[in-house]
């Protein structure tokens, strides 16, 4: 069993047995706990698909951050299984969100453009905030690989977004905003299937 006191000193390690880590994951699933809550309502406020979504994706983050302090102290099946989860919870999130952008195109208004570049921009500062914190991890667990991920799928999705706001702006229509809403499943999607595939590499033999 490895001995916590023969970590490597140069190298930083976001360890969840130890309290200072625990804190930051801590601190990042609560963060995205919160952009979860606001982007589903607010996505549903502002009539946009692409927010909402942007919501589930952050709910797919704390997922991650939650199974991850899980699995900690853990075996590595487990820490495969939690990962399995967290993928096919993303894929199921992004099959929800495909229907919904199915049943604003049968019938729906355009979406408030202002507002979703606003939160758009407020999550995108919280993304950074919650990349700082985990930039203290360099191991190779299969749930940090995860999140790095779900991260990587956020900062594509917020940029979209802004874009997307000022064009239902322009056009004054709501298919800019289905447009994205649709791409923003894919994205999710694929990001699951990386995260089952990641779990699929690290399966013990």
């Amino acid at each position: 069993m490895k001995d916590s006191n023969n970590d490597s000193a140069d190298e930083p390690s976001l360890d969840a047995a130890n309290e200072r880590d625990r804190s930051i994951l801590w601190k990042v699933l609560l963060i995205n706990l919160g952009q979860c809550l606001a982007g589903v309502v607010g996505g549903t406020w502002a009539s946009s698909t692409a927010v909402i979504g942007a919501g589930l994706d952050n709910l797919g983050n704390a997922a991650v951050y939650g199974v991850s302090l899980y699995a900690v102290g853990r075996s590595d099946a487990i820490k495969t299984r939690a990962a399995q989860l967290s993928g096919w919870l993303l894929i199921g999130f992004a099959c929800l969100l495909l229907i919904e952008v199915v049943r604003r195109f049968l019938g729906g208004e355009a979406p408030l453009g202002p507002a979703m570049m606003g939160m758009a921009a407020a999550n995108a500062l919280l993304n950074i905030y919650c990349i700082r914190l985990l930039k203290q991890h360099r191991g190779q667990d299969v749930n940090f690989k995860a999140s790095a991920i779900f991260t990587n799928n956020d900062s594509i999705v917020n940029g979209a977004i802004v874009l997307s706001g000022a064009l239902v702006m322009w056009t004054k229509s709501n298919l800019p905003d289905l447009l994205l809403g649709t791409v923003v499943s894919f994205i999710a999607a694929k990001g699951g299937y990386e995260i089952l595939s990641e779990a699929k590499e690290a399966r013990p033999k």
